[in-house]
């Protein structure tokens, strides 16, 4: 039986008949939060019937959520072939009210989305890349990922949140099904979300960079840089060995970027690896030409992990050397610090507990 979410509108629209009812479909099950066809009012019985015997609308399962003090939620979700995967909610602004309890302005959230079960990169910081590749993720379990948790945080289907396939999995290392799950999440009949509002994070496969950029699907692009030289590039991220820095850079030199946006390098700070400043001057050099922002994040401590969590003072003084070279720098603000934050600690803890 096939997953509803699987399909793009234009998908639907071949395999039913009239057209028009896709796009009736489309706006119950992401508009009207649908996950039976027998609510599906406005359509004729018989066909509420037939969709039943052919199509499923299957979200994953919550199987464990972690709240932070921050209001960051960590979720452990399960797929229907008994595999779990990780999303996060991220709280970016709260809600304001005026004095008469109206509301003003709306929260604001960004959801990160697994793109992968397990990861083939195998990066030397991340908890993931320890559980090996499994498999990649459908379009409609990535769609349902974002789906679930709005759901579960009650956040209305026409708020618009931002999306960032940086969970667990290289979404290039997945690029149609993630392509195609950009196409469903951006449907006007659905959520409605512009592809200006999803970012797909990359360790840098630059020949899938240079095919993204080809599709022109309007995202934007974020680069786990993580190193300014090959040689420190390479232990933290195998796969450097594949596509080093110069091929990374030249890719996204080519990238086709809105005039309003940037290209946007995480570099993940590690103390006494890459917290100095002779490595933010190098990285200053890196980015030349680039139309750039860089996002200074810590690096987040799990338990066996040979790395530490830098301290704030070298973070700032890495950050004031970019800004003061001509480079816009943001610090990623840590959230989820009290709970399983490190990408795949909540599935490992989960793996342990059932073992």
């Amino acid at each position: 039986m096939k997953n509803i979410l699987d399909l793009t509108r234009q998908e639907l629209e071949e395999e039913i008949a009239p057209k028009f009812r896709a796009k009736q479909i489309y706006q119950w099950v992401y508009q009207k939060g649908a996950r039976s066809f027998d609510v599906m009012s406005n359509l004729p019985k018989a066909m509420r019937e037939d969709l039943a015997q052919k199509y499923s609308i299957a979200t994953p399962q919550i199987l464990n959520v972690e709240v932070s003090k921050d209001g960051s939620k960590k979720y452990l979700l399960g797929l229907e072939d008994g595999h779990t995967i990780e999303s996060v909610l991220l709280p970016m602004k709260k809600e304001q009210r005026d004095e008469k309890g109206n509301i003003i302005k709306e929260a604001r959230y960004t959801v990160c989305v697994s793109s992968q079960v397990g990861c083939k990169v195998g990066c030397a910081f991340c908890l993931t890349a320890k559980g090996g590749f499994v498999r990649n993720l459908t379009p409609g379990e990535i769609v349902g990922q974002v789906l679930a948790i709005k759901e579960d945080n009650k956040i209305p289907a026409n708020r618009r949140v931002n999306i960032v396939y940086m969970g667990m999995g290289e979404p290039l290392d997945n690029l149609d099904n993630v392509a195609k799950a950009i196409k469903i999440f951006s449907d006007e009949n659905g959520l409605s979300i512009s592809p200006r509002r999803q970012t797909i994070s990359t360790s840098g496969l630059a020949p899938k960079i240079k095919k993204l950029g080809e599709m022109n699907l309007g995202v934007l692009l974020a680069i786990s840089l993580h190193a300014v030289d090959d040689a420190l590039r390479q232990k933290l991220m195998p796969i450097n060995k594949a596509y080093n820095i110069e091929s990374i850079i030249n890719a996204v030199k080519e990238f086709p970027i809105d005039q309003r946006k940037r290209v946007m390098f995480e570099y993940l700070v590690i103390k006494d690896v890459n917290d100095d400043l002779k490595s933010a001057k190098k990285l200053v050099k890196l980015l030349h030409g680039i139309k750039a922002k860089v996002n200074l994040i810590y690096f987040n401590p799990y338990p066996g992990s040979p790395f530490q969590r830098p301290s704030e003072e070298d973070v700032k003084r890495f950050q004031k050397y970019l800004l003061d070279h001509g480079i816009l720098c943001t610090v990623r603000e840590s959230k989820g610090l009290d709970i399983s934050a490190a990408c795949g600690q909540l599935k490992e803890k989960s793996n342990a507990c059932s073992i």
